[in-house]
């Protein structure tokens, strides 16, 4: 049961379906919705947090890391690299 709900988190971050940063349910949320224990959906999350697909952010949940189709990765990256760039630029003058 753990394999098929992990796989089925994977596959909706694989699609773009989950953004990078989207906050998945809790534990007992998911738990409720797919009538399984909540054991069985905290081992799917812990799966997908080892290979690099979800971040712990503490009281806040769980959120996707990486994923296949989302465009917002990208967008997030460049306007980082665009702040430090303009901040390096900033410092030289």
């Amino acid at each position: 049961m753990t394999r098929q709900i992990r796989e089925q988190i994977n596959a909706q971050i694989e699609a773009g379906l989950l953004a990078v940063g989207q906050f998945l349910p809790s534990e007992r949320e998911l738990a409720k919705t797919a009538k399984v224990a909540r054991n069985v959906v905290r081992g799917a999350y812990e799966q997908l947090m080892d290979a690099g697909k979800l971040r712990s952010e503490g009281r806040k949940g769980r959120s996707v890391k990486s994923g296949g189709g989302s465009k917002k990765k990208s967008t997030t990256k460049t306007t980082k690299t665009t702040k430090t760039k303009k901040a390096s630029k900033a410092r030289k003058k």
